[in-house]
């Protein structure tokens, strides 16, 4: 059968090598797929040259645009409708702020802490997230997200750390025990999640275990299917 819903799954992607950060979002938006077969998922970087832009022109003018950020902040609020140009494609609300996302993250990590034996109240937990030096949006929305997830989760600490302001992931992770977690509040595994992350952690001593990002969590990815469903179906109301 041939859908005749469309979605886009966009990311920033990996200026420096697009290609493997593309393939990444490929494969995040197949997930997402298999919760919402009624609907064609299809993805694209900001990063990669002229991608974007090439994949809107297949598809239907109403299809709208699911940004896999964790913030809204300068991407999703002026790059991103930018590269759109004259095109009237919808913008849904960026993965960051969904008021769901931390409900779905503390079902994973209860799962995380079910599989090592750990209760949340005897763990502290890194929230390892990209800020900026231009906007506040970004350690908003991580901050935001961090204290809903510990009014659900109930950790022993909740540190929050930025690669690009201050307190640095280092200085978050510090002092830390042996019964912690790091959790990347990144939406994909790019360079920042790869290098920034690890190197800060060494820095740090961290003697706990980094989580997946947020695009690689089930329940995460559940959810972003249904908010294109819900998009699609209010849509088709209309």
């Amino acid at each position: 059968m041939i859908n005749s819903k469309h979605a886009l799954l966009v990311a920033h992607g990996q200026p420096s090598d697009p290609n493997p950060a593309e393939d990444d979002l490929a494969e995040i938006a197949n997930q997402i797929q298999t919760n919402v077969p009624e609907v064609t998922v299809h993805s694209a970087t900001l990063a990669s040259c002229g991608y974007l832009e090439t994949v809107l022109d297949r598809l239907p003018a109403s299809t709208p645009i699911y940004p896999l950020f964790t913030s809204d902040g300068w991407f999703v609020t002026t790059a991103l409708p930018r590269r759109l140009g004259s095109r009237v494609n919808p913008i849904m609300p960026p993965i960051g702020i969904d008021p769901d996302l931390p409900q779905a993250v503390a079902q994973h990590l209860r799962d995380a802490l079910s599989a090592r034996g750990w209760q949340a109240r005897d763990t502290e937990l890194v929230v390892a997230a990209h800020g900026s030096g231009r906007s506040l949006n970004p350690a908003i929305a991580a901050q935001r997200f961090a204290d809903a997830l510990q009014s659900l989760a109930g950790f022993a600490r909740i540190n929050v750390g930025y690669v690009e302001q201050a307190p640095s992931i280092a200085d978050a992770a510090r002092h830390c025990g042996n019964q912690v977690l790091c959790l990347p509040f990144f939406a994909c595994a790019g360079g920042h999640v790869q290098d920034d992350i690890p190197l800060a952690l060494t820095e740090a001593s961290f003697q706990g275990d980094t989580l997946p990002v947020l695009g690689y969590i089930p329940s995460v990815t559940s959810l972003i299917a249904r908010r294109i469903s819900e998009y699609s179906d209010t849509a088709a109301g209309d």
